[in-house]
């Protein structure tokens, strides 16, 4: 086994090994979000541009450099015959990388194990891996969405209402509201920890949902599971919003401004799921070890 995968490690740890993953195999990383996910960004680039969306540079109008561009942002949210041909685009392309995105992520987790193995692959064979789980990834994932949607439906309910309560008693409603929008993002953000690792499970372990085995694994290490996804999410954001404020103020809503986003995207989905990888495998190296302490506990009492 890799040294770096024998021991568990602490939050920094992980960042650190997330990054000297991505940055030694990035090739092959990429390449697998590559395979799957470029075909669906080049669709979506064909319908815009088929919609009329210029391809080097999309300007709306304006005396000055900053009103074209504010003006071009605008304009893209306004409904005509071409916004509808965008929001089939839309829906074609979400539909894709709902169906592909799981197993690119899951080629990605076969990587990572056989790099955890010290064992030798190619990105067909990994792929291949995780077209196998195809199915048990699909309906699992459609549980988990539905079981995250009723986590968040109901407190979003329980906070209309404390804001409705402002209209009793205005400052005691509000607060209450706000409190309540904390907590409950808070517990929803560490209920959805606990159960998120089912997909680890159903890929590497072929346990199906997996979601009671991600909820052990996780065990008093929520906390520190849901900051490291805050990190993730905060270093996806500052690239993201980069890269568009960056070319976006060269090339405004044009077609290649989105392709280029969608190639920043393609890099922070890898770092997000090398990241991924690496938190699942250091909860099975811990669960692991509490299992063999277990196991020297019960030899020591017979």
């Amino acid at each position: 086994m890799d040294a770096k995968f024998k021991k568990p490690k602490g939050f920094g740890e992980i960042l650190d090994h997330t990054f000297s993953l991505s940055k030694n195999r990035f090739k092959e990383f990429f390449m697998i979000l590559i395979i799957f996910m470029g075909p669906v960004y080049l669709i979506q680039a064909i319908i815009q541009f088929a919609s009329g969306t210029s391809f080097f540079r999309q300007v709306g109008t304006g005396d000055n450099w900053f009103e074209e561009n504010l003006s071009s942002f605008i304009d893209s949210g306004s409904f005509d015959s071409s916004s509808l041909d965008l929001g089939i685009g839309f829906i074609v392309v979400s539909l894709f990388s709902a169906l592909l995105f799981p197993v690119a992520e899951a080629a990605i987790l076969f990587a990572i194990n056989h790099i955890r193995n010290e064992e030798e692959f190619t990105v067909g064979s990994v792929i291949k891996q995780a077209f196998s789980r195809f199915w048990p990834m699909f309906w699992s994932n459609i549980l988990f969405g539905l079981i995250a949607f009723i986590i968040i439906i109901i407190p979003l309910v329980l906070i209309i209402v404390g804001f409705a309560s402002a209209s009793v008693n205005p400052i005691a409603g509000i607060l209450f509201g706000i409190l309540l929008f904390f907590g409950c993002a808070i517990g929803i953000g560490l209920l959805i920890t606990r159960w998120s690792f089912y997909f680890g499970s159903v890929v590497l372990d072929k346990t199906s949902p997996g979601f009671s085995r991600s909820w052990r694994l996780s065990k008093n290490r929520t906390w520190a599971l849901m900051g490291l996804y805050i990190v993730f999410y905060i270093i996806s954001s500052i690239i993201s919003t980069a890269i568009q404020f960056t070319f976006g103020a060269f090339l405004g809503t044009s077609v290649l401004l989105y392709m280029i986003s969608n190639m920043a995207s393609l890099f922070t989905t890898m770092i997000f799921s090398v990241g991924y990888g690496v938190m699942y495998l250091d909860l099975k190296t811990r669960h692991d070890a509490d299992d063999l302490k277990d196991l020297i506990d019960d030899y020591k009492t017979i």
